[in-house]
């Protein structure tokens, strides 16, 4: 590691008090390139004809998705990200979990960032039973573990509260079901650090009661929860900080009834 990179991580890494910090995100600018398709007939053949002249396509374009962020997360904390579609909400979440690299900027993490719906990724063709066993075995459970926990998993999730789903295929659930199952799986263990991108948007209010709960303890276990959300309502109850994005910039980090207030003011909600 470079000299001044290392001095960097070793400024950030003292915070003003005992807090431990789980994530720093310095100076982030995470940048895509599209690739536009042309239109209309002769369409295939004039990308077959670029490709052939090693022409680029006019139809590439670069989109700079987070423009310089920077904020730490400590342990124990539960942070709402907030912002307008588009605003890079998820692109940050999916760049802290290793799955999008930075343009410029470094992120650093404490321990394995889990994110919801990637780490315990569930299969269309097997059983949710399955997918419960394989979803907690990804996530570094043992057989064991996953025995203990696997009735507290469906229970939570109450797929089976109207019929035996949990023996069906995944296929046959709907997307809410889905989304419960995986947040079931995911919120079954303990995590350096949990990124959660609407999940508890789906089901109905008593899921969403037991979710923000779930929240609750893993902060009470020294873990760190991001929760991306448009339902203020959920950010209010499960969330002590809020980080606002908008346009792929910071525009507020702070208490969550401070933040919230400048958003709702900002969107009229």
């Amino acid at each position: 590691m470079a000299v001044a990179e290392q001095q960097s991580v070793e400024r950030a890494q003292q915070p003003s008090d005992s807090r431990v910090p789980t994530v720093i995100v310095d100076d982030v600018h995470i940048v895509y390139t599209v690739h536009g398709a042309g239109t209309g007939k002769g369409s295939a053949t004039a990308a077959l004809g670029r490709l052939i002249s090693r022409k680029g396509s006019p139809n590439v374009r670069r989109v700079h998705a987070v423009k310089g962020v920077s904020f730490t997360s400590y342990r124990g904390e539960a942070i709402g990200i907030i912002g307008s579609n588009g605003s890079g909400k998820s692109t940050i979440l999916r760049a802290i979990a290793g799955l999008l690299p930075p343009e410029s900027g470094k992120i650093y993490t404490d321990g394995q960032p889990s994110l919801l719906g990637v780490n315990a990724a569930l299969m269309n063709d097997l059983t949710g039973e399955r997918n419960v066993i394989l979803g907690g075995l990804a996530m570094g459970m043992t057989q064991e573990e996953v025995r203990r926990r696997y009735q507290g998993i469906v229970d939570f999730s109450g797929i089976n509260e109207k019929g035996d789903f949990i023996s069906l295929p995944m296929r046959t659930y709907s997307s809410g079901m889905a989304a419960r199952l995986r947040f079931s799986i995911a919120a079954a263990k303990n995590h350096d650090v949990l990124m959660i991108d609407e999940a508890l948007a789906t089901g109905d209010r008593a899921f969403q009661r037991r979710s923000e709960a779930r929240i609750r303890e893993l902060r009470k276990e020294a873990g760190t929860v991001f929760l991306v959300s448009h339902n203020n309502n959920s950010i209010r109850d499960t969330c002590d900080r809020v980080v606002w994005l908008e346009k792929g910039e910071l525009l507020m980090d702070g208490l969550t009834d401070d933040v919230l207030k400048a958003y709702e003011e900002h969107t009229g909600k």
